[in-house]
């Protein structure tokens, strides 16, 4: 059965995802550059909002239908649903840049506008600059304003006026309707609103399908494991093939190999965080490695499994590895003495730093007995964005370092945020 993606944003641009990401065969994908062999187009679901303010009402929209997977027209609403902590299932958001912001430029240089002066919101610096440099196009004059949040409507448009005022930027490039729909009313400006392209429109939609599928089949994505242990130790690859209810066959190197599946090595390293086999590996009388990689295929479980093999080696004398595609590596606790203190073990088993889980410690061991931490207390006491400290908590939550224990319910409109608990 095909996967549902809920469509979220404005009403003409969900339309316009949903008839270039809808084709099929050789149709839209293929016309962007694409490749359909092998993927199975998924019922796209529009989502519409007539404000950018509705995006959380869409979103339960969405999700109230069913949909498998969340597809933003752009970065402003997906960040929207992001800080409210609705995003429960795979989503991505249309970028707007490369391909979109060189259309644009395009356009604008046909029609006789001077682009070495023009404002652009929403976009990161980088890309605005690497997208003009490959245009050969100057960047000198260009001024850009990255989308955050908080950042509003009326902010972009002050944005935008005051580089036309100050700066002598005419053209102001905007990927907000209710923005552009404000600048386009200015004597003086000329107002530009970004949509997404047919290419960027069918590579995100591609990219969103794989990963659902993933999360869909991850008990049957094959999971290899390559041991590299002392020679005559026999004890821990047969462990380690038990629990992992998995087959065992010795490499022409000597190494052990362990072919199971994604949903097993999950559940038998507790989420990716500790070796699968209840032996301590630090009784090999010898370095002892464990690399475990997942793919699609067992060609691709391989190569991963020999890069999580080299990242052991570089952790330290008994270590083991989990790398998933993507650069996606977690070190797994051997509860030996090779990792040092509990602090460093922590730090490796969730891909924190130490300093970053000490101070953790510090935040926790400030407040009174019991009371626990929520995601604005870790931001503030971090100094990072409240998006990044649910992210940190959700590492600590699946490593087993962190547990939610409740929510502030008094005094408090909108989703009450979640209290946890630390076990560092």
């Amino acid at each position: 059965m095909p996967l549902t993606v809920g469509v979220i944003g404005p009403e003409d641009l969900v339309r316009r995802v949903v008839a270039y990401g809808g084709g099929t065969g050789t149709g839209a994908a293929a016309r962007a550059g694409g490749s359909d062999a092998g993927f199975t187009r998924p019922r796209l679901l529009p989502v519409p909002y007539g404000h950018e303010d509705e995006t959380g009402e869409a979103v339960l929209r969405a999700r109230g239908s069913r949909a498998d997977a969340l597809l933003f027209t752009g970065v402003v609403p997906h960040a929207r649903a992001d800080a409210e902590g609705l995003l429960d299932r795979p989503a991505l958001y249309v970028p707007y840049s490369g391909a979109t912001l060189l259309r644009a430029l395009v356009g604008l240089l046909r029609r006789g506008h001077d682009v070495s002066r023009v404002s652009i919101d929403t976009l990161r610096r980088a890309d605005v600059r690497d997208t003009l440099a490959e245009a050969e196009l100057p960047t000198d004059g260009v001024r850009v304003l990255p989308y955050r949040p908080g950042l509003t409507s009326r902010d972009l448009v002050a944005f935008h006026r005051d580089a036309r005022d100050a700066h002598g930027c005419r053209v102001a490039i905007t990927c907000l309707g209710s923005a552009y729909r404000a600048l386009a009313a200015d004597e003086g400006t000329h107002a530009v609103r970004l949509a997404p392209s047919r290419h960027s429109i069918s590579a995100t939609l591609r990219a969103l399908v794989l990963a659902t599928e993933g999360l869909r089949g991850g008990d049957a994505q094959v999971a290899l494991g390559i041991l590299d242990l002392p020679p005559g130790e026999d004890v821990l690859p047969a462990e380690c093939a038990a629990v992992l209810g998995g087959s065992l066959a010795e490499l022409p190197d000597g190494r052990r190999l362990v072919v199971t599946t994604r949903g097993a090595l999950d559940k038998a390293t507790d989420g990716f965080t500790r070796l699968p086999f209840p032996a301590d590996a630090s009784s090999c009388h010898g370095p002892a490695h464990f690399g475990f990689g997942l793919g699609r295929t067992a060609a691709d479980a391989e190569a991963l499994a020999r890069r999580a093999l080299n990242r052991a080696r570089a952790v330290g004398p008994t270590a083991g590895v989990v790398s998933l595609p993507d650069d996606v590596d977690f070190v797994l606790s051997t509860g030996s003495a090779a990792w040092g203190t509990a602090g460093t073990a922590v730090a490796h088993r969730v891909g924190l730093s130490p300093v970053t889980v000490d101070r953790l410690r510090e935040l926790a061991a400030a407040g009174p007995a019991g009371a626990g931490v929520t995601a604005q207390l870790v931001a503030d006491h971090l100094s990072v964005q409240p998006r990044t400290a649910r992210r940190i908590l959700k590492r600590l939550e699946r490593a087993g370092a962190a547990v939610p224990v409740g929510s502030l319910q008094q005094g408090r409109t909108g989703r009450p945020p979640t209290v946890y608990r630390f076990h560092l």
